[in-house]
């Protein structure tokens, strides 16, 4: 599972890429019209939709002569359940924290 995920973050890190599964929320579309909205090659468009679909964000299918992209809904499943578990600890409280220190370590920590 961690190289899924690797593949899956790595996936996300670009804003283009992103953009890309923003526009695919939407609905399914072909790789011409993903590309439209983006100053780049169809060729450069081409190696964001091969790394979506490497990390199992987006599948590709032939309909006759056209490529079409459609997000798959649950990819980011594994990512959502890893992030998730962040949100359970509760923000450090870097003062209590420090009190902490203070106390455990003595004043003697040259402060």
């Amino acid at each position: 599972m961690s190289q899924a995920l690797d593949h899956v973050f790595a996936a996300l890190a670009d804003p283009t890429r992103r953009s890309i599964l923003a526009m695919l929320l939407e609905d399914d579309m072909a790789v011409t019209d993903v590309a439209e909205p983006f100053e780049m090659s169809l060729a450069a468009i081409s190696k964001h939709l091969t790394i979506l679909t490497k990390a199992g964000l987006i599948s590709q299918e032939k309909r006759g002569r056209v490529k079409w992209c459609k997000l798959e809904p649950n990819a980011m499943k594994d990512a959502s359940v890893w992030m998730q578990a962040f949100g359970q600890f509760e923000p450090v409280n870097l003062e209590a924290f420090e009190k902490f220190l203070e106390t455990e370590l003595g004043d003697d920590h040259g402060s």
